[in-house]
């Protein structure tokens, strides 16, 4: 099989959440340039929309912490275009706060974004895959916050654990409708948002200098696995949880021991 063949999604429709910013913009401009037909969702409408030369993305408004939202949003994609061939949940994100003192509804709100959203929206998409012979795949964008300790960041860390099983859960139920489900591992990833969070370019450095491969990743490393999970080269790959985190991150307490 040629593999640039096998990248092509020319024909298919692709569904991202959040993918209007960040990561998620990054996908959907590198399903674009696949040839896929992409549509994401937000809250709010940005200025701008993403793009690949004179191509576009279809944008709706939804919120995906509601079920009632997310399954207009999916059934009206597939009126418009026919078929539903991919579901990326990527919309997702945490404020940092105290654990012991994080307020009832921030902490709610988080779990519904992270988990419960994503949840709606799978639900949602398997109405619809399960009506086309071609059945469909679906990928949560999870984090390295999901396997390891997530101080400050707990209900987001949670959340997270919780869309991994939920990802091998239905991919064990729904393998047999021909319907994927597969999870990123995604680390530290290089946009704005992590400029800001991090101090900026200084900050960002410092954080590359300490990862195996001595750089943070980008939205594009991430799309990436995205495309290959997406395409016929993934066709027996189901229930996985894809590291996309350059190698992890490096245990601090090697360099403690060595500064004594």
């Amino acid at each position: 099989m040629n593999p640039d063949k096998a990248l092509s999604l020319t024909g298919k429709v692709v569904v991202i959440t959040g993918g209007v910013s960040g990561i998620g913009a990054g996908i959907a401009v590198r399903f674009l340039s696949a040839g896929a037909t992409v549509v994401a969702c937000s809250r709010r409408k940005p200025a701008n929309l993403p793009c690949y030369e004179s191509r576009t993305l279809e944008y709706f408004e939804c919120d995906v912490r509601k079920a009632e939202s997310c399954q207009l949003f999916v059934e009206s994609v597939f009126e418009r275009h026919g078929r539903l061939d991919a579901l990326i949940n990527n919309a997702g994100g945490s404020l940092e706060m105290d654990s012991a003192t994080a307020l009832p509804n921030v902490i709610e709100n988080i779990i519904q974004l992270n988990l419960i959203g994503a949840f709606f929206m799978s639900q949602a998409a398997h109405r619809v895959m399960t009506r086309q012979n071609s059945g469909g795949s679906i990928i949560n964008i999870c984090s390295v916050s999901a396997i390891r300790a997530s101080p400050y960041t707990a209900a987001y860390g949670a959340a997270k654990a919780g869309l991994v099983n939920l990802t091998e859960t239905l991919a064990m139920e729904w393998g047999p409708q021909n319907i994927r489900v597969n999870a990123l591992i995604v680390g530290l990833i290089a946009t704005q948002n992590s400029l800001d969070h991090y101090g900026g370019k200084a900050g960002v450095e410092r954080i590359s200098a300490m990862l195996p491969l001595q750089r943070m990743g980008t939205p594009l490393d991430v799309a990436n696995a995205c495309l290959f999970l997406c395409s016929s080269l993934a066709d027996y790959v189901s229930g996985a949880k894809i590291a996309v985190h350059g190698g992890g991150e490096k245990p601090i307490f090697l360099d403690l021991a060595r500064d004594k």
